[in-house]
């Protein structure tokens, strides 16, 4: 799964380029992205529109939900089964995004209980992005709220060792199919989800204090010391 995960590195002349989109609301970085939260999402919100970057709530709340309550349980869907749940199909048919990041965290098991918190990311540090899914609620009110989830499969043999699912991680020359609300053809969509991707990632053992989620700031990916590593 995908509880907490990072965007440091928010520079509009790297976020622009990188995922096609040629304006988006300023951000902050982030160093500790936890559910419920918003954070940067890229879609195309209809066909024939242009790639779009906008602020979701994590936690897909569906359309037919009777509240947003539900989005706290929806963080992530499992991608050999979204296409199917009730809860996903409808979004994964036509309502496929992009999340920005640049790590997750998993906590590895140690002797004795205690857990270790580790940053995944890549070698160079630089952002990429999760397969995910958004859909479209309205209260009662009628007000909308635009809400995503991530999508996740089995974990890629750099992350196995400390947790055995991770989110798919969809690479830039896939982006166009990904994000296109008209592209229906299932096998070539499964394809994407089936493979986790990760090929460049590396685990860093990283201080205690992204156990809380309302801890923020740089200080949340401090490595520990050389005799302190998992690996």
């Amino acid at each position: 799964m995908c509880g907490r995960y990072t965007l440091t590195n928010v520079a509009p002349n790297l976020i622009g380029p990188l995922f096609g989109v040629d304006e988006f609301p300023a951000f902050s970085p982030r160093y500790n992205v936890s559910p419920t939260q918003d954070a940067p999402v890229v879609r195309v919100v209809e066909p024939g529109a242009k790639r779009s970057l906008s602020l979701l709530r994590w936690g897909l709340v569906p359309a037919w939900a009777k509240d947003v309550a539900i989005g706290s349980r929806m963080i992530n869907a499992r991608g050999d089964t979204a296409p199917e749940k009730p809860a996903y199909r409808s979004s994964f048919k036509s309502k496929r995004c992009l999340v920005v990041t640049d790590g997750f965290y998993e906590w590895k098991k140690l002797p004795g209980g205690k857990k270790q918190p580790c940053w995944i990311h890549r070698k160079d540090s630089q952002p990429f992005a999760f397969a995910g899914l958004w859909a479209r609620w309205k209260s009662p009110e009628g007000e909308p709220l635009d809400t995503f989830t991530i999508i996740t499969t089995e974990a890629h043999p750099n992350v196995i060792e400390v947790h055995d699912r991770m989110p798919v991680i969809i690479p830039p020359a896939s982006y166009g199919a990904w994000l296109d609300p008209e592209e229906k053809r299932m096998d070539l969509l499964q394809s994407m989800i089936n493979h986790a991707g990760g090929e460049d990632l590396v685990l860093t053992p990283v201080s205690p204090r992204v156990n809380n989620p309302r801890n923020e700031g740089p200080e949340n990916l401090r490595p520990l010391g050389e005799q302190q590593s998992l690996l």
